[in-house]
Order: C-alpha cells, then sequence, then structure tokens
C-alpha cells in the first residue's frame, strides 16, 4: 500500500471514528443553533459553552456570537452591518459583550478616580440613536451612533454614583467622527485599550470632541466625564452623576424627543429582547 492510499484509509478511519463519537451530535452548528434559539441566545450560557473545549469555542466564534447578536438586538445590528458595508468592525464577538456587559471604569488622565469599580453583565440594555447623536458635535451629526443610557454604581459614602456608558459606530471607518480625529491631529492612548475588541483608543475628551449636550443626556455633571472611542468604533465612558430630585424631569425637552426615535431603540435583555 502506497502512501497515498494509507492517508486516505486514515482519513476514513478518522470520519468514521468522529461519526461514531457519542458528542458529535452537539457539535454540529444546527443543532447547536436550535438550542440556544429555545432559551433566548441567553449570553452567560453561550459564554459556557466557548469555554468547553476548542471545537465548542471556534463554532461560537464564526456562528453563534454573530447568531446572538442578529436575534437579540436585529434593527440595530442591521443597521450596523449596513452601514459597515456587510460587516461588523471588530468582530460579532466583541458587539455581543458590548451588547451584555459593562466594562465599569478604571479611571483615567481625564477621569481619576480612588477606586476602580468592576465590570458586569447586565440584565437590561437600551442603545438608542437618539442619545449617540447627543454624544456628536454638530459637523458629526450625520453619523450613526448607538449610546445606553447610563449603568449607575454606588460609590463609597459621601460620593456621587458613578454613571458607566457604552456604545457603538455603525460604518465608523468612514464617519465623520474619525475623520475628525485624524484632522486634529489626536493621539491614540497609550495606556488604555478597547475593554470589547482590545484596540487602541482615542479620548474624545483629549481631543475636544465632547459637546455639550452629552452632559444633559447622560445627567451628569459639567466637565466630569470622559470617553473613548476605538479604532473600531466601539465607545467606553464614564461620567459623575448628578443626584435628581422629584422635580427633575419637569420639562425635560430632549425626554420628549426620545418618542419619535421608537422605530430606532434596540434593546438588548439578558432575560429577554424587546426591540420597539
Amino acid at each position: 500500500m502506497n502512501r497515498r492510499s494509507r492517508e486516505r484509509c486514515t482519513g476514513e478511519w478518522s470520519n468514521v471514528s468522529e461519526s461514531s463519537n457519542g458528542d458529535s451530535g452537539i457539535l454540529d452548528e444546527r443543532i447547536l443553533l436550535l438550542i440556544f434559539e429555545s432559551i433566548n441566545w441567553d449570553p452567560r450560557v453561550v459564554c459556557l459553552a466557548a469555554c468547553v473545549n476548542r471545537t465548542l469555542c471556534a463554532i461560537a466564534k464564526r456562528v453563534l456570537w454573530r447568531e446572538l447578536c442578529c436575534s437579540r438586538a436585529p434593527l440595530m445590528v442591521g443597521t450596523l452591518v449596513s452601514r459597515g458595508g456587510g460587516r461588523v468592525c471588530g468582530g460579532w464577538l466583541a458587539l455581543a459583550k458590548l451588547l451584555f456587559f459593562c466594562c465599569g471604569s478604571e479611571g483615567s488622565r481625564h477621569f481619576p478616580m480612588e477606586r476602580p469599580s468592576q465590570g458586569h453583565f447586565v440584565t437590561t440594555s437600551r442603545f438608542s440613536k437618539t442619545s449617540g447623536k447627543s454624544f456628536l458635535v454638530r459637523r458629526c451629526w450625520g453619523d450613526i451612533l448607538y449610546v445606553t443610557d447610563p449603568c449607575e454604581h454606588e460609590m463609597e459614602v459621601g460620593r456621587d454614583d458613578l454613571g458607566t456608558y457604552r456604545g457603538v459606530f455603525g460604518g465608523f471607518l468612514r464617519s465623520k467622527t474619525r475623520t475628525c480625529l485624524i484632522a486634529r491631529g489626536a493621539m491614540l492612548e497609550e495606556r488604555v485599550c478597547c475593554p470589547y475588541c482590545h484596540a487602541r483608543v482615542w479620548s474624545m475628551t483629549a481631543a475636544r470632541l465632547v459637546p455639550r449636550s452629552a452632559f444633559r443626556r447622560l445627567g451628569a455633571q459639567e466637565r466630569s466625564l470622559e470617553y473613548f472611542v476605538c479604532v473600531n468604533g466601539h465607545l467606553h465612558g464614564s461620567c459623575w452623576l448628578v443626584p435628581l430630585s422629584s422635580s427633575s424631569f419637569d420639562g425635560d425637552e430632549e425626554h420628549h424627543d426620545e418618542h419619535h426615535d421608537d422605530n430606532e431603540v434596540a434593546e438588548s435583555s439578558v432575560g429577554g429582547t424587546h426591540t420597539e
């Protein structure tokens, strides 16, 4: 028997062995899709599955993270893919993490903190283009940016609550925001990277591209926030929240504006997803 024949026979026996393996069924992508669809694409379960072995990890990277994002935030994902020329910058794993994980805050040179705040899974995330527009200077209003409401973190007694937020640009490589950053000669940060795709980031505070509307949208103190945008278009940031009184929402014009954005809001929830 020549070498080529031996290799062919070895390959055939390998295929038979794999097909007779009792675990081969669960590694079938079609079966996995049905399983995760039945549990509404719980991100915690997808994470656990991806940690079982290399094969499941590869399937998660190739299929599961994409299907999770498309299932749980279809309107937002549709817009991101359309604006991105058929692809999602940074990959599906990074987008899935951004949907369901608050990265917390460790502070930065423009946002000092005495003690870092840890990241955590979130039960519900609301991403809005109306909120995103508040984070863009006027000349960049044509960009598509989804941003969450601030996630409130209680700090030590006597300190204001910390607000953390995250977002993502659609078609960032062709965005006016990226063009402005490059035109201003904004430098990439040396000590900060994107918590979702680990790419390098720009500080929008250092680039002086933070509009006053961002403070109002977040309910943050003046000059007490910083946010970063990575080269793939993921945004994350922190702010000190202003304590609210019972009359804080009287005559809130921006709250009224959100009713005109009902079809542009995507919600992602661990317990269930609702897209308006």
